[in-house]
């Protein structure tokens, strides 16, 4: 883990200037304001972790992958596999959306913050409807669902990134894919080579919540005193609890 205190790029009340929030930094706010106002307004960060890099090199690849059938303006295997009637999108911003720190942005005037976010993928129907896809690495038994409550944060994921392109003006489906790459463990061998089974999930996304969740950050933003933890913190937790042990 590393800790670093920025003295930049933070939040400033005064200034007229427009912020960019990202979608992970917004999805901070949802899960705890007060680390989220210590993050964007004071500048002290949560304790990062290691980055997961077999899960990015997962991502890279399908990337590769689905830019093949892109190129020829064909559907991916796995699309017809699902009975998906689309396509791989092609535009030339691409890069530019996928590319963390740039990404799709959406400037929300009521806030005066630009809301921005890294996509792994769209693709596009035949009647001119963005379908939002995201890439996901796992290794576990059997088959994988978006079930699990920890997941939720992927769902938002999506809901966001489906938010923002409608507010770019494009026409975007609720139904959303996720690319699921399950790594196996059952063979006898390794042979250094990974084998995954691919899954693709559907998810019917609910945006609504996106807007009145950022007014509410940054309504957060703009106030003069750090808002309280939310209950299930752990950061907070262990905050606390340092303080009782150190007096």
């Amino acid at each position: 883990m590393a800790f670093k205190r920025r003295d930049k790029n933070l939040f400033d009340p005064a200034s007229p200037k427009p912020f960019k929030l990202s979608r992970s930094r917004l999805e901070n706010f949802i899960k705890c304001p007060r680390c989220f106002y210590l993050d964007r307004r004071l500048g002290i960060d949560r304790p990062s972790m290691p980055g997961f890099t077999l899960n990015s090199a997962v991502d890279a690849l399908l990337k590769k992958e689905f830019d093949v059938y892109r190129a020829k303006g064909e559907p991916h295997p796995l699309m017809k596999a699902h009975g998906v009637d689309a396509v791989p999108f092609q535009h030339s911003d691409l890069d530019i959306w996928r590319a963390n720190f740039k990404g799709l942005t959406y400037h929300h005037h009521p806030t005066n913050l630009i809301i921005t976010g890294a996509i792994d993928d769209l693709w596009v129907t035949p009647a001119n409807q963005l379908i939002v896809v995201d890439y996901k690495a796992t290794s576990k038994d059997g088959e994988v669902s978006l079930d699990d409550d920890w997941k939720d944060s992927y769902k938002r994921q999506m809901e966001i990134y489906q938010w923002i392109l409608r507010g770019m003006g494009y026409d975007v489906q609720d139904t959303g894919y996720f690319v699921y790459a399950n790594g196996r463990k059952d063979l006898d061998r390794f042979d250094s080579t990974l084998n995954f089974n691919i899954q693709l999930l559907p998810y019917a996304g609910h945006a609504g919540w996106v807007e009145p969740a950022i007014i509410d950050a940054h309504r957060c933003l703009t106030a003069n005193t750090i808002p309280e933890a939310h209950l299930d913190c752990e950061f907070c937790e262990y905050r606390r609890l340092m303080r009782e042990v150190e007096g």
